[in-house]
């Protein structure tokens, strides 16, 4: 790979971690970094095995994960942040933004429980990518609708 280039991860199958889109994996490389969205921060949690007790994907649901401790988790979100006053009411009204935007959403009847849209992440990330072949590495979540299907003009 050439310096600076984002790096890709294969997706994984069952029973292992999600894939995630292009560079999202590596959220890792720069934990200092206050421009950080949200969702991404995220993910970085839930790849961290330091933060299972706070943070965990569900057991055989693709992209599906429980905040175990919300306070943590808003607590950990304000100092990567630096805003202190952070609480779990601000940080889900920031995962609730997300909902229309369609990077995730909440699990009905699951408290604390919420589901990435790898699909439309992929998308975000490279709109001209066929997603619907991604599917089975995604949990079967195909193409978002009315995404183009591949390059331009095919």
């Amino acid at each position: 790979d050439a310096p600076g280039a984002p790096q890709r991860d294969p997706p994984t199958g069952k029973g292992g971690p999600p894939a995630f889109p292009g560079g999202a994996r590596r959220a890792e490389s720069s934990p200092g970094s206050r421009q950080i969205q949200l969702w991404h921060f995220i993910l970085e949690l839930l790849q961290k095995e330091e933060f299972r007790h706070v943070i965990a994907w569900q057991q055989g649901e693709d992209g599906e994960f429980v905040i175990k401790d919300p306070d943590e988790v808003a607590r950990l979100w304000g100092r990567r942040k630096r805003k202190p006053q952070m609480n779990y009411d601000k940080l889900s009204r920031a995962l609730r933004y997300y909902y229309n935007k369609r990077i995730l959403h909440k699990t009905k009847g699951k408290r604390f429980t919420y589901k990435f849209n790898f699909s439309h992440l992929l998308f975000l990330s490279c709109p001209l990518w066929d997603t619907r072949s991604l599917s089975g590495a995604m949990g079967g979540q195909g193409a978002p609708p009315n995404s183009p299907s591949g390059p331009p003009g095919a």
